[in-house]
């Protein structure tokens, strides 16, 4: 739900054509596949490590994303709304925030009998189709919100690292 939020961030600010909006939604999908292999695979060995740290790095980076667009309207305002190129940087970025914590999800598929490929085909795929409808409805809101859409895409991208920090510390 963390990459639908933030695929709808993406639509909303930098209103993609089809092939970037693919490219937003794979790169969402393949981060949320390959973390809990990562995870399953390492085992228990970082489990702790892991843990200890996710949220905060989801907060730092999203936070950080999310402020500097907040930032830029502000510092903007007085130009007229135009469409934000999203960075291959920044989506790694993001891609990186919001599945961190599904390496400690994989950590916890260890000693389970089934098939990790096939879950984590199952989560990429999954992924992959939220956000490409996640993006669509972003254009939709964009268009919408036409020059405030930047200050509500840092906005949601700045709850959505609070989010993810407060569920971790509150368990």
């Amino acid at each position: 739900m963390d990459a639908f939020a933030v695929s709808t961030s993406n639509g909303i600010v930098s209103r993609p054509d089809a092939k970037k909006t693919l490219l937003i939604a794979f790169t969402f999908g393949l981060f949320q596949a390959v973390m809990p292999l990562i995870g399953y695979f390492a085992g228990s060995l970082f489990a702790d490590a892991i843990q200890a740290y996710d949220h905060w790095i989801a907060l730092l980076l999203l936070a950080f994303i999310g402020g500097k667009m907040v930032a830029d309207f502000f510092c903007k305002k007085d130009e007229k709304a135009e469409r934000k190129p999203l960075t291959a940087k920044t989506l790694l970025v993001q891609a990186v925030a919001t599945s961190i914590d599904a390496l400690a999800v994989g950590v916890s598929f260890v000693g389970i009998t089934f098939n990790i490929f096939l879950a984590v085909a199952v989560i990429g795929l999954i992924t992959f189709v939220l956000c490409v409808v996640a993006v669509i409805i972003g254009k939709q809101c964009g268009d919408i919100l036409s020059d405030k859409a930047t200050l509500v895409g840092g906005l949601i991208l700045i709850a959505i690292g609070l989010k993810i920090f407060i569920e971790h510390i509150t368990m």
